[in-house]
């Protein structure tokens, strides 16, 4: 059966950051706790605001390489995979950006990507648009709107294999590192996720090299 096609609207999205302190606080049993209200929110330069503007970047690229492949193949297996990506990690993209605007915090900041991790970006990755870890260059997206079929899903799978590693990293720093106990959950949960469907992806890709 085929997945629905557009991209997460707006609207989505922005039920996705209503709904983000119930899914984030799910597996609890009490009052759904939410992240910290302006008057007590993370500072500008915190690991928490850090988190949530790269993660939500990251997020995006993700998203954009699911409906890439999605539109680019018939393997029901792949289109599924990429379905599931893209509605996660736009859902975790609302929250994360609801969190800014509910901590009146700017969605953009003038220091550098990872600079609450304490990484410093090679600037030739920046320039080709891998901002983060794992994210894949523009000239890679090029190459994955051209490829069709067999092509595009082992492409798909080995740059989404790079950007899910890149996101763990990210996300195991700001378990690390983060102040807001519902960030450290969300973070926790990405990990988990991420690394499940990297074991999915290296099954996915070796069977396509005995193919």
């Amino acid at each position: 059966m085929r997945r629905p096609g557009p991209f997460v609207s707006a609207a989505l999205a922005a039920a996705a950051v209503l709904a983000a302190l119930t899914v984030a606080t799910a597996a609890s049993s009490g009052p759904a706790p939410a992240p910290a209200p302006a008057a007590t929110a993370p500072a500008d330069g915190s690991a928490d605001a850090g988190f949530a503007r790269d993660m939500a970047v990251h997020h995006q690229q993700a998203v954009e390489m699911a409906y890439l492949v999605r539109d680019r193949t018939d393997d029901e297996d792949i289109r599924v995979l990429a379905y599931d990506i893209a509605q996660t990690q736009s859902t975790q993209r609302g929250m994360l950006l609801g969190w800014l605007d509910l901590w009146e915090l700017p969605t953009v900041s003038a220091r550098e990507p990872m600079a609450w991790m304490g990484m410093t970006p090679d600037p030739r990755d920046v320039r080709d648009g891998a901002l983060m870890p794992g994210m894949a260059t523009r000239a890679q997206l090029d190459e994955l709107r051209a490829a069709r079929g067999r092509t595009a899903e082992a492409l798909f799978l080995r740059l989404m294999t790079d950007h899910h590693r890149g996101g763990v990293h990210m996300a195991e720093g700001c378990v690390r590192s983060c102040a807001v106990p519902v960030g450290k959950r969300l973070a926790r949960g990405m990990v988990d996720g991420q690394r499940s469907e990297i074991a999915r992806m290296d099954e996915l890709l070796r069977a396509r090299a005995g193919g």
